[in-house]
């Protein structure tokens, strides 16, 4: 089992993912610089969050071209795992591997707080272990957060069940009041159809210690490993 976290230059969160897998759950992760083309000896890929190349034209959108983001799209195609958190989703957006586009959150300001988030969809390989319906709190982190997409892609994300994530209440109630961004339907993270996508806004890695307040963010990244370990992978 082998994890790479992509390095773009101008990724700030490429160290905490590290981190969480080596020191925390003593995985075997290798930092993967942009330009890197063969990517197969690793199952899972992880882009993090930052602000890619600057953000100088729109998130995401100069990282799409990097050489390493083909690799990665064939990567998917195979069925391998890629996880996109807060910059990562936008890239996966931009190249096409998710639907819909993150734009300027609503109020216009950057967000930085820890939110509730309810799991929609515990069938994935990153919320396996989740109950559906559970309420974690993970860190948010963005200007560029909220999440659109048109009615006809926001009923094909209903039909298939592609919705993961949506910002919520403590209690769990999704409502226009618990929603940081504007995101449609309070959507704070989708996979694609197949469900070995995901892209989320919320920053897990920085919610898997004690010593950092919240551990709530390893569940996702445990349910990763368990479900390479069992095989399902293959």
């Amino acid at each position: 089992m082998k994890f790479g976290v992509v390095v773009f230059p101008g990724s700030n969160c490429d160290i905490d993912c590290y981190k969480v897998l080596s020191n925390v759950l003593k995985k075997d992760v290798d930092y993967v610089w942009h330009d890197t083309e063969n990517i197969e000896k690793y199952d899972v890929i992880i882009l993090p969050g930052g602000f890619s190349y600057g953000d100088y034209l729109r998130c995401g959108a100069i990282a799409r071209f990097s050489k390493i983001m083909d690799s990665v799209v064939k990567h998917a195609n195979k069925g391998k795992l890629v996880i996109g958190i807060c910059n990562g989703f936008q890239i996966l957006t931009e190249v096409g591997l998710l639907p819909g586009a993150l734009i300027r959150n609503n109020n216009l300001k950057f967000i930085c707080k820890t939110v509730p988030i309810r799991v929609e969809n515990n069938t994935t390989p990153f919320t396996l272990n989740c109950e559906k319906g559970q309420v974690i709190n993970i860190p948010i982190a963005h200007g560029e957060g909220n999440y659109f997409i048109d009615e006809e892609g926001l009923a094909q994300l209903e039909k298939n069940n592609q919705i993961v994530f949506r910002y919520c209440s403590e209690e769990g109630l999704i409502d226009e009041k618990s929603n940081p961004n504007g995101s449609v339907k309070n959507i704070a993270g989708i996979c694609n159809k197949a469900g070995n996508v995901l892209g989320m806004m919320p920053h897990p890695e920085r919610a898997s210690e004690l010593l950092l307040g919240n551990e709530d963010g390893l569940i996702l990244f445990k349910s990763i490993i368990d479900y390479l370990e069992r095989g399902h992978f293959e």
